[in-house]
């Protein structure tokens, strides 16, 4: 039965059956510090993001607005008469990869598609693979990119007959930074590129370590190229190096730069609304008073939604989906830190059931979970009723389901003391990562979505969500394990690696570096092979393992927000940028 509560309403309705049990037995809240009852406490460190700051943020005068925005209305038509204009195929690349970079190319959609089907259809491959280093990478980078198929023999000419990258080539630092770049879309199978990466890395490493090379401004390149390749960075946050790099790196294309700066600042301040937004809403749930063992992280949620869609247009999912990230995060921590086995086996089958009368059964803390969550994803469904005449109730409901039913695997886990394989471990654990969740409503939240689409996803999860999903998990697991080991959560996949494998932790590290890099390959392959799914959601794939590599990186960036993480915010969500 459908559950339609507004958001007072589904706090009412909890405060009602507060007063109700308040009269037999005592209020949870008075116990959650309890002794006696046996409870884990993760010691989460407190959000540094209060709700009075996130609503004191100031947003861009009214005036300024309308004068930016037709600042970016007369930009964006001198961009495009440059796309159409740009006559060497050196130069319409080089545009193209600008126009992407510098995060504005969601503007020329049509245009760019237009220019690349032409060079697709047109170009003669043998002629490409006659060009230079720099050129050839860059042509296969932003087709491949932009879902057109080329061959990585494209690159032959550049090996010997034992299947080496000629050496002269290494002199090439340019051609050398393109191919590496470009073989971070290898896709499973392709040896050629994974030679390529290896003998470009080798050699990029040398030009920084190099006395010999004095310009500073390609070594900073090469070094940010090194720490993250362009496939696996989170666009928003490149596209702010890229715009303050891009300044004095093509004087000539200043009106490009303009844009992108005006274009930035103006996403920014649409924000700053949005924050605001999912700020109230998670101040009327007051989850992290009621549950203070939980993580609270309403601004950390909100940047990975931005990491996996920033245009202004999905607007409607990333608000949607920061209000699942902040449930997701809570009901992790209900699984994962303070409830009991026997609490959580009744909380997941309320959840399977996905019936509000068995809440009854639960302790008011996971009551509050599971009103909050139904009448969350039911509004969701709803609103995606009205506007595109689709129901998308029973994707949405299953997602969760299958996300509390794989925290349950991973409960059991922990209290009989089993140690799962590391294929066992990831069965279960691409789920537990959550983002079968983001990516199922980055499915069903959009423009896009059509019944035939639905039809395609709703007989199960198709690979790309798999892949994507699993990359999400190694990357938490290499920066998270263990934080979490130390507060009695369950073995990830580098303790399962090492008490299976018996090695060290450095090998099981290693070998999860190693699947990192398989299935980014499996990744590339689904989001360029798949033709039944829309560029948006394969691009929130791909997102959603970026984000990831970017919050973890350094860390856990969730866990512990108030270093890099806090940087991040700071600088996508807070300070504008300076157009002088």
């Amino acid at each position: 039965m459908p559950l339609s509560l507004g958001l007072p309403s589904c706090i009412q309705v909890f405060q009602t059956k507060l007063r109700v049990h308040s009269h037999n037995r005592p209020l949870i809240y008075a116990n959650l510090q309890s002794p006696q009852l046996g409870r884990r406490s993760a010691n989460f460190r407190p959000t540094i993001w209060h709700d009075y700051f996130i609503h004191s943020i100031k947003n861009g005068d009214e005036l300024d607005q309308i004068g930016n925005a037709q600042r970016v209305c007369k930009l964006k038509n001198e961009a495009s008469q440059m796309i159409y204009k740009e006559e060497p195929l050196r130069d319409k690349l080089e545009l193209i990869d600008a126009l992407q970079q510098l995060g504005v190319a969601y503007h020329f959609e049509e245009e760019i598609n237009d220019v690349l089907t032409d060079i697709h259809v047109s170009q003669d491959l043998s002629a490409i693979m006659n060009s230079d280093l720099y050129l050839v990478s860059l042509f296969f980078r932003l087709l491949r990119t932009n879902g057109f198929t080329v061959p990585e023999d494209i690159f032959k000419n550049y090996f010997d007959d034992k299947e080496h990258c000629k050496s002269k080539l290494s002199l090439d630092i340019h051609g050398m930074l393109s191919l590496y770049e470009a073989s971070y879309l290898a896709k499973e199978g392709e040896e050629i590129l994974e030679m390529a990466r290896h003998f470009t890395t080798k050699h990029l490493i040398n030009y920084l370590e190099s006395s010999n090379f004095n310009d500073s401004r390609m070594k900073e390149r090469v070094a940010n190229a090194l720490e993250l390749p362009l496939n696996w960075r989170m666009e928003r946050l490149h596209t702010r190096w890229f715009i303050d790099q891009y300044k004095t790196a093509d004087p000539t294309r200043s009106a490009l730069w303009e844009l992108a700066v005006v274009d930035f600042n103006i996403i920014q301040d649409l924000y700053k609304k949005e924050l605001k937004q999912a700020s109230r809403w998670w101040t009327e749930l007051r989850f992290y008073e009621k549950l203070p063992f939980i993580r609270d992280r309403l601004v950390e949620n909100y940047l990975i939604c931005v990491g996996t869609a920033f245009q202004p247009k999905h607007a409607s999912y990333r608000i949607a989906e920061t209000k699942a990230n902040c449930l997701v995060t809570t009901i992790d921590d209900v699984y994962d830190v303070y409830g009991s086995l026997n609490e959580l086996e009744l909380f997941t089958d309320a959840i399977e059931q996905w019936d509000i009368t068995l809440t009854e059964a639960l302790p008011e803390y996971m009551q509050m979970c599971c009103l909050a969550l139904f009448d969350t994803v039911e509004s969701d469904a709803h609103d995606v009723l009205e506007k595109k005449g689709l129901n998308v109730t029973p994707i949405l409901r299953r997602a969760w389901k299958d996300l509390c039913k794989a925290y349950l695997v991973e409960a059991r886990w922990y209290h009989n003391g089993y140690v799962p394989t590391l294929e066992e471990y990831l069965d279960n654990g691409w789920v537990t990562i959550g983002a079968n969740v983001f990516l199922s409503d980055a499915y069903c939240i959009n423009d896009d979505v059509t019944a035939t689409n639905l039809e395609q996803f709703s007989t199960g999860y198709p690979d790309i969500v798999r892949y994507s999903c699993t990359l999400a998990r190694l990357y938490n697991d290499l920066a998270t394990s263990s934080d979490e080991l130390k507060r009695g959560d369950t073995k990830k996949s580098i303790q399962c690696y090492m008490h299976h494998e018996n090695v060290t932790e450095s090998v099981a590290r290693g070998e999860i570096m190693d699947m990192i890099r398989k299935y980014w390959k499996l990744l590339n392959g689904a989001a360029l092979g798949n033709s039944a799914f829309h560029k948006y959601f394969k691009n929130a794939c791909l997102n959603i393992s970026r984000i990831a590599q970017c919050i973890y990186q350094h860390g856990d960036g969730y866990g512990k927000p108030d270093s890099e993480t806090k940087d991040q915010v700071t600088l996508l969500l807070l300070d504008p940028i300076k157009s002088i």
